[in-house]
Protein backbone atom coordinates (compact mmCIF):
# COMPACT_ATOMS: atom_id res chain seq x y z
CA UNK A 1 0.00 0.00 0.00
CA UNK A 2 1.43 2.84 -1.32
CA UNK A 3 2.59 5.65 1.94
CA UNK A 4 -0.28 7.24 3.39
CA UNK A 5 -0.17 10.44 5.56
CA UNK A 6 -0.79 9.94 9.30
CA UNK A 7 -4.02 12.29 9.64
CA UNK A 8 -6.85 11.70 11.83
CA UNK A 9 -8.96 11.84 8.09
CA UNK A 10 -6.80 9.45 7.26
CA UNK A 11 -7.04 7.04 10.07
CA UNK A 12 -11.05 7.23 9.78
CA UNK A 13 -11.12 6.84 6.32
CA UNK A 14 -8.85 3.35 6.52
CA UNK A 15 -10.95 2.23 9.33
CA UNK A 16 -14.14 2.55 7.50
CA UNK A 17 -12.32 1.06 4.51
CA UNK A 18 -11.19 -2.03 6.91
CA UNK A 19 -14.79 -2.51 7.91
CA UNK A 20 -15.70 -2.71 4.43
CA UNK A 21 -13.34 -4.89 3.73
CA UNK A 22 -14.12 -7.32 6.47
CA UNK A 23 -17.77 -7.62 5.41
CA UNK A 24 -16.85 -8.13 1.94
CA UNK A 25 -14.52 -11.15 3.28
CA UNK A 26 -17.27 -12.51 5.10
CA UNK A 27 -19.82 -12.04 2.19
CA UNK A 28 -17.75 -13.71 -0.10
CA UNK A 29 -17.03 -16.33 2.49
CA UNK A 30 -20.68 -16.84 2.80
CA UNK A 31 -21.22 -16.82 -0.78
CA UNK A 32 -18.66 -19.90 -1.06
CA UNK A 33 -20.27 -21.78 0.98
CA UNK A 34 -23.87 -21.89 -0.18
CA UNK A 35 -22.28 -22.43 -3.60
CA UNK A 36 -19.95 -25.31 -2.22
CA UNK A 37 -23.34 -26.99 -0.54
CA UNK A 38 -25.34 -26.56 -4.30
CA UNK A 39 -22.28 -28.06 -6.01
CA UNK A 40 -22.55 -30.91 -3.70
CA UNK A 41 -26.01 -31.38 -3.94
CA UNK A 42 -25.66 -31.59 -7.47
CA UNK A 43 -22.62 -34.04 -7.70
CA UNK A 44 -24.77 -36.90 -5.59
CA UNK A 45 -28.00 -35.80 -8.37
CA UNK A 46 -25.44 -36.65 -11.18
CA UNK A 47 -24.46 -39.78 -9.41
CA UNK A 48 -27.83 -41.19 -9.13
CA UNK A 49 -28.70 -39.64 -12.55
CA UNK A 50 -25.42 -41.66 -14.57
CA UNK A 51 -26.67 -44.97 -12.46
CA UNK A 52 -30.07 -44.75 -13.68
CA UNK A 53 -28.88 -43.48 -17.25
CA UNK A 54 -27.08 -46.72 -17.11
CA UNK A 55 -30.06 -49.00 -16.29
CA UNK A 56 -32.21 -47.09 -18.50
CA UNK A 57 -29.89 -47.80 -21.73
CA UNK A 58 -29.01 -51.25 -20.48
CA UNK A 59 -33.12 -51.79 -20.45
CA UNK A 60 -33.64 -49.60 -23.69
CA UNK A 61 -30.62 -51.63 -25.62
CA UNK A 62 -32.36 -54.91 -24.48
CA UNK A 63 -35.95 -54.01 -25.78
CA UNK A 64 -34.38 -52.80 -29.11
CA UNK A 65 -33.08 -56.37 -29.19
CA UNK A 66 -35.63 -58.24 -28.41
CA UNK A 67 -37.48 -55.50 -30.99
CA UNK A 68 -35.03 -56.50 -33.96
CA UNK A 69 -35.66 -60.41 -32.91
CA UNK A 70 -39.30 -60.48 -33.30
CA UNK A 71 -39.66 -58.00 -36.33
CA UNK A 72 -36.62 -58.03 -38.04
CA UNK A 73 -34.88 -54.95 -38.47
CA UNK A 74 -36.43 -51.85 -37.10
CA UNK A 75 -34.30 -49.73 -39.19
CA UNK A 76 -36.86 -48.86 -41.57
CA UNK A 77 -39.47 -48.13 -39.16
CA UNK A 78 -37.14 -45.90 -37.03
CA UNK A 79 -36.78 -43.68 -40.10
CA UNK A 80 -40.48 -43.26 -39.53
CA UNK A 81 -39.58 -41.19 -36.71
CA UNK A 82 -39.64 -37.51 -36.39
CA UNK A 83 -37.03 -35.47 -35.19
CA UNK A 84 -37.74 -34.87 -31.78
CA UNK A 85 -36.47 -31.53 -30.79
CA UNK A 86 -38.29 -30.44 -28.19
CA UNK A 87 -35.47 -29.84 -25.92
CA UNK A 88 -35.86 -25.75 -24.44
CA UNK A 89 -33.30 -23.95 -22.46
CA UNK A 90 -33.89 -21.71 -19.35
CA UNK A 91 -31.62 -20.39 -16.20
CA UNK A 92 -31.94 -19.96 -13.21
CA UNK A 93 -29.25 -18.03 -10.85
CA UNK A 94 -27.62 -18.64 -7.79
CA UNK A 95 -25.74 -15.95 -5.81
CA UNK A 96 -25.63 -14.79 -9.17
CA UNK A 97 -24.18 -17.65 -10.87
CA UNK A 98 -26.40 -18.84 -13.75
CA UNK A 99 -27.55 -22.49 -13.66
CA UNK A 100 -28.98 -24.04 -16.67
CA UNK A 101 -32.63 -25.46 -16.64
CA UNK A 102 -32.62 -28.09 -19.97
CA UNK A 103 -36.22 -29.69 -20.44
CA UNK A 104 -36.99 -32.24 -22.45
CA UNK A 105 -40.65 -33.67 -23.35
CA UNK A 106 -41.82 -37.01 -21.55
CA UNK A 107 -42.51 -39.90 -23.79
CA UNK A 108 -46.17 -39.24 -25.73
CA UNK A 109 -48.11 -42.33 -27.20
CA UNK A 110 -48.21 -40.61 -30.27
CA UNK A 111 -46.70 -43.06 -32.54
CA UNK A 112 -45.26 -42.62 -35.78
CA UNK A 113 -45.55 -46.05 -36.85
CA UNK A 114 -48.78 -48.42 -37.58
CA UNK A 115 -49.67 -51.26 -36.11
CA UNK A 116 -49.24 -54.11 -38.80
CA UNK A 117 -45.71 -55.45 -38.89
CA UNK A 118 -45.00 -53.87 -34.85
CA UNK A 119 -45.62 -55.17 -31.15
CA UNK A 120 -45.27 -54.06 -27.95
CA UNK A 121 -41.57 -54.97 -27.44
CA UNK A 122 -40.90 -51.91 -30.50
CA UNK A 123 -43.06 -49.41 -28.35
CA UNK A 124 -41.12 -50.46 -24.94
CA UNK A 125 -38.20 -49.75 -27.27
CA UNK A 126 -39.41 -46.18 -28.18
CA UNK A 127 -40.37 -45.92 -24.74
CA UNK A 128 -36.97 -46.34 -23.28
CA UNK A 129 -35.02 -44.49 -25.58
CA UNK A 130 -37.66 -41.30 -24.91
CA UNK A 131 -36.33 -42.20 -21.26
CA UNK A 132 -32.81 -41.85 -22.39
CA UNK A 133 -32.85 -39.10 -23.75
CA UNK A 134 -34.66 -37.30 -20.85
CA UNK A 135 -32.53 -38.15 -18.49
CA UNK A 136 -29.51 -37.50 -20.71
CA UNK A 137 -30.80 -33.66 -20.93
CA UNK A 138 -31.04 -33.71 -17.22
CA UNK A 139 -27.78 -35.07 -16.14
CA UNK A 140 -26.22 -32.79 -19.41
CA UNK A 141 -28.15 -29.70 -16.86
CA UNK A 142 -26.74 -30.81 -13.98
CA UNK A 143 -22.65 -31.68 -15.01
CA UNK A 144 -23.00 -27.74 -16.88
CA UNK A 145 -24.19 -26.73 -13.30
CA UNK A 146 -21.32 -28.16 -11.42
CA UNK A 147 -18.79 -26.93 -13.40
CA UNK A 148 -19.74 -23.16 -13.34
CA UNK A 149 -20.52 -23.64 -10.28
CA UNK A 150 -16.66 -24.87 -9.67
CA UNK A 151 -15.55 -21.59 -11.23
CA UNK A 152 -17.58 -19.19 -9.54
CA UNK A 153 -16.17 -21.18 -6.17
CA UNK A 154 -12.72 -20.74 -7.84
CA UNK A 155 -13.29 -16.91 -8.25
CA UNK A 156 -15.14 -16.27 -4.50
CA UNK A 157 -12.23 -18.38 -2.82
CA UNK A 158 -9.42 -15.99 -5.04
CA UNK A 159 -11.14 -12.91 -4.04
CA UNK A 160 -11.85 -13.79 -0.33
CA UNK A 161 -8.16 -14.89 0.22
CA UNK A 162 -7.47 -11.88 -1.19
CA UNK A 163 -9.60 -10.18 1.33
CA UNK A 164 -8.40 -12.02 4.26
CA UNK A 165 -4.43 -12.66 3.50
CA UNK A 166 -3.48 -9.00 1.73
CA UNK A 167 -6.33 -6.25 1.70
CA UNK A 168 -7.21 -7.14 5.69
CA UNK A 169 -3.63 -7.14 7.16
CA UNK A 170 -2.82 -4.07 5.00
CA UNK A 171 -5.32 -2.25 6.35
CA UNK A 172 -4.71 -3.47 10.12
CA UNK A 173 -1.22 -2.46 9.61
CA UNK A 174 -1.81 0.96 8.18
CA UNK A 175 -4.00 1.76 10.88
CA UNK A 176 -1.16 0.70 13.71
CA UNK A 177 0.93 2.75 11.74
CA UNK A 178 -1.13 6.28 11.79
CA UNK A 179 -2.63 5.32 15.18
CA UNK A 180 1.03 4.92 16.74
CA UNK A 181 2.32 8.09 14.82
CA UNK A 182 -1.29 9.86 16.10
CA UNK A 183 0.18 9.04 19.53
CA UNK A 184 3.11 9.85 19.57
CA UNK A 185 2.87 13.29 18.03
CA UNK A 186 -0.17 13.50 21.50
CA UNK A 187 2.73 12.44 23.42
CA UNK A 188 4.99 15.37 22.23
CA UNK A 189 2.48 18.18 22.17
CA UNK A 190 1.77 16.98 25.93
CA UNK A 191 5.04 17.11 27.07
CA UNK A 192 5.48 20.31 25.03
CA UNK A 193 2.79 21.90 26.67
CA UNK A 194 4.10 20.59 30.21
CA UNK A 195 7.33 22.29 29.42
CA UNK A 196 5.69 25.19 28.59
CA UNK A 197 3.74 25.59 31.47
CA UNK A 198 6.61 25.21 33.98
CA UNK A 199 8.18 27.58 32.08
CA UNK A 200 5.75 30.17 32.46
CA UNK A 201 5.39 29.05 36.25
CA UNK A 202 8.84 29.32 36.84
Amino acid sequence: MAAIAPTKGNLARIKRSLGLAKMGYELMDRKRNILIREMMQLIDKAKELQAEIDSTFTRAYSALQEANIKLGTCQDIALAAPVDDTLSLGYRSVMGVEIPIVTASDFEARLSYGFVGTDSSLDRTLYEFYRVKRLCATLAEVETSVYRLANAIKKAQKRANALQNIIIPQYTATIAFITGVLEEREREEFSRLKVIKARKQG
